[in-house]
């Protein structure tokens, strides 16, 4: 197995290197779900290594590239279980028009590998925000004032979902309902007080059916975007600036719906560790891969971190875009 360095421990296993070398020397069928999101073609630079999908010379490229982790992901993912990846529609390079359909690319390839496109969840984005992470002229206010015929849509983020073809061997259970909500819409506290230890007769449980509705819902409107694991100690000062922690609201919501406590997440793009921290304080056990040295070792300080203070997960109110934002708003405040 290529690896540049690793740290196995009986709940986690991250390993520094190329995800497709690594994961064809794992064993088939030992993820119980897989949670990610992919670089995004055309759009950043996270490394220079020429195994970094971002350093792709075409759109074509990358996903031919993208294309041999998905056929890894089918291998390992036990049968009837779930593949859960967060991606978005990618505005062309160079000022072209128009945008890439990139979710649309994710499900073709991921339907010749075995798996069924089972839906989507649309994750609302602020648009001052996604202006500042796409750099994106058609969602300032001054493009509105010159000619709003070049506006266009602050793209939401999408979270895909495949389930394995085949059946299912430990069905996902919950006895007792759905007693915890993440997201930043508040539960009634009268259903907490009164269904939060657990409901034997799931007809009646109110808390339950109200966290399984919104979870249900194929718009998720209330996604912490500050609800991250620390991301600055990642950077680099040769790379670029961008950091895009998965929020851990919707890793959690993914945990909920697709795995049982005990098993294990898998993570193609560990980053700096969002995806295993979310799995260790979920109580499920995670499995990543990262090729950039400076993201796996603040992905290593973050499982660290979560496995001796678990209390801490997603506490650190922080959001990539908070520097760039201050200066938007004033711009845009400026005319």
């Amino acid at each position: 197995m290529a690896v540049m360095a690793q740290e196995v421990a009986d709940r986690y296993a991250a390993y520094n290197g190329d995800c497709v070398e690594v994961m064809q020397s794992l064993p088939a069928s030992c993820a119980h779900v897989s949670i990610y999101s992919p670089p995004f073609a055309e759009l950043y630079n996270y490394s220079s290594s020429e195994k970094d999908l971002s350093n792709c010379a075409t759109y074509e490229e990358f996903l031919q590239h993208y294309e041999f982790v998905i056929e890894q992901i089918s291998r390992l993912t036990m049968r009837g279980r779930v593949s859960c990846v967060h991606c978005m529609d990618l505005r062309r390079p160079g000022g072209k028009e128009g945008v890439r359909d990139f979710p649309g690319d994710i499900i073709r390839m991921y339907e010749r590998h075995e798996f069924w496109y089972v839906g989507r969840h649309i994750i609302w984005k602020e648009p001052l925000r996604a202006a500042i992470k796409t750099r994106a002229l058609g969602l300032r206010h001054g493009q509105l004032v010159k000619d709003s015929s070049k506006c266009h849509v602050a793209g939401a983020d999408y979270l895909l979902v495949f389930r394995k073809d085949g059946e299912n061997p430990i069905p996902i259970e919950h006895a007792e309902g759905l007693k915890y909500y993440a997201g930043a819409e508040p539960v009634p506290e009268g259903l907490l007080t009164q269904f939060g230890n657990g409901w034997t007769d799931q007809r009646t449980n109110k808390l339950s059916q109200l966290i399984w509705q919104r979870y249900a819902s194929s718009v998720w409107m209330d996604i912490r975007v500050r609800r991250v694991v620390e991301f600055r100690g990642g950077r680099d000062s040769e790379d670029e600036k961008h950091i895009c922690p998965l929020q851990l609201d919707v890793i959690e919501r993914c945990l909920t719906l697709y795995s049982n406590p005990g098993e294990v997440m898998l993570t193609p793009f560990m980053g700096v560790g969002s995806e295993i921290c979310g799995a260790l304080g979920y109580g499920r056990r995670g499995m990543g891969v990262e090729l950039k040295e400076s993201y796996y070792r603040q992905a290593l300080a973050n499982i660290k971190q979560i496995l001796t203070a678990p209390a801490t997960l997603g506490l650190f109110d922080q959001d990539p875009d908070d520097e760039d934002v201050a200066g938007e708003d004033a711009e845009e405040a400026a005319g």
